[in-house]
């Protein structure tokens, strides 16, 4: 249906151009059981030229030959058509629709209409604004129109298949969306910690009442930005895990060796891509070991130099700049800069387990179908071995597997401490039992 009203659009502008003979195009009265498509249109309120650049976008991948069909009924010998844009691709055969094509439908060869429309294709429509239509694969010089319409690729997923795809980390999407199966009962953290990880949620669940209910959006930052530092397995990963599961937001880890390019330009545009599909999508953002690009500078001594510092200001902008929340974890807060550290809302700091929290982590994360040999007094393991959560699942793994190998009924106290000595060592720590 709404593919037949697109070649009546389609068709009327092309019969008044270049034929002078006026035609209509209605617009069909759509119902939100028919498909994904009909209902996100519905839902999102979209206006008839939405629909229009959104069927563009989405032509290609349902009816290949379109384009090519409404326009040879015009052409029938061929020739040349610049007005009407559209490119081909490298292995697809038909017309792929550009923000030209788009401006010629919607305004013909009327000048001051084309303005308009030009001016509403890159900043005026809910599609751009929101990232489910880009303007991609601009020639350098050539005109910001000439550039290809693509639908975002999980809502290209939503209305071909009804499924909403989430992205997965490449060369051009440098992040990963982590999950968890625990409780905010598996963190075993200090008061002070907890009651600062409450804040973040709360800035979660109520910000958009205080910037919009309660009329604070020129006085109050949009975004909330917030660095996590202490040793490695101290719960930073989960608890950012947790805020995203409490409050049903994704949470996506950034791989900053994906995200720093050697090819110049290339930083910002993966970047921009990554914090463009955040926003729109309320994504929680985690830079894990963040003093790998946030760590203090040195004088520039190279060009080299003077790019990185160029890429990380630019982040630190686009950082500033977003409207979700960003989580910064750094193994050591001495690292980070403190022209950084000042831009942040809250520093909260994951300290090494006290042995009454270790005897926690012990209980928690020990399986409940088999038991510990009695000799094991976990209570003294706690207060003996000064050890992270990290390291107690660690050692708790490697025990298990030990009692499933062996056909063990219980786990036995020297898995338990050979897994103790294995964490030592990994840390070149020494350790005799």
């Amino acid at each position: 249906m709404l593919f037949d009203y697109l070649f009546n659009r389609l068709d009327a502008r092309l019969s008044i151009e270049l034929k002078n003979e006026p035609k209509v195009a209605r617009f069909p009265k759509l119902n939100a059981t028919n498909s994904p498509l009909e209902n996100f249109v519905i839902n999102q309120e979209l206006s008839e030229d939405e629909v229009l650049l959104l069927l563009l976008a989405l032509v290609p991948h349902i009816k290949p030959n379109f384009v090519s069909n409404v326009i040879s009924d015009y052409f029938p010998t061929g020739g040349e058509f610049p007005e009407f844009g559209g490119i081909k691709g490298k292995n697809h055969r038909g017309v792929l629709p550009t923000a030209e094509t788009a401006v010629y439908i919607l305004a013909g060869n009327n000048l001051k209409q084309r303005l308009e429309a030009i001016k509403w294709i890159q900043f005026e429509n809910k599609l751009v604004q929101n990232n489910i239509v880009e303007i991609v694969d601009i020639g350098n010089g050539e005109p910001l129109l000439s550039g290809r319409l693509v639908v975002d690729a999980e809502y290209l997923q939503l209305f071909t298949t009804g499924e909403i795809m989430k992205p997965k980390m490449s060369s051009n999407f440098p992040a990963q969306r982590i999950e968890t199966d625990m409780e905010w009962n598996d963190l075993i953290l200090n008061k002070k910690t907890i009651e600062q990880i409450k804040e973040i949620e709360t800035w979660l669940q109520y910000n958009d009442i205080l910037l919009n209910d309660w009329n604070m959006k020129s006085r109050i930052k949009p975004g909330y930005r917030v660095m996590f530092h202490g040793p490695p397995g101290t719960g930073k990963t989960l608890t950012a895990n947790l805020l995203g599961k409490y409050t049903q937001r994704d949470v996506y880890r950034i791989d900053l060796s994906l995200v720093v390019s050697k090819y110049i330009g290339e930083t910002e545009k993966n970047l921009s891509k990554l914090f463009n599909k955040a926003k729109s999508k309320d994504w929680i953002l985690f830079f894990d070991e963040a003093d790998a690009i946030f760590g203090k500078r040195t004088n520039v001594r190279d060009a080299h130099d003077k790019y990185a510092n160029q890429e990380v200001s630019y982040l630190l902008q686009r950082i500033e700049a977003h409207p979700g929340l960003v989580i910064l974890a750094s193994n050591f807060k001495s690292n980070i800069d403190t022209a950084f550290t000042r831009r942040f809302q809250s520093m909260i700091e994951f300290e090494l387990p006290t042995s009454a929290e270790r005897l926690a982590l012990w209980k928690n994360n020990l399986p409940r179908t088999i038991n510990v040999e009695k000799t094991m007094d976990l209570e003294e393991l706690s207060k003996k071995y000064e050890i992270t959560g990290a390291n107690i699942v660690n050692v708790i793994q490697y025990a298990c597997l030990k009692t499933i190998s062996e056909k063990n009924t219980s786990i036995l106290k020297s898995h338990i401490l050979e897994g103790v000595k294995k964490e030592y060592q990994k840390e070149g720590k020494s350790l005799h039992l």
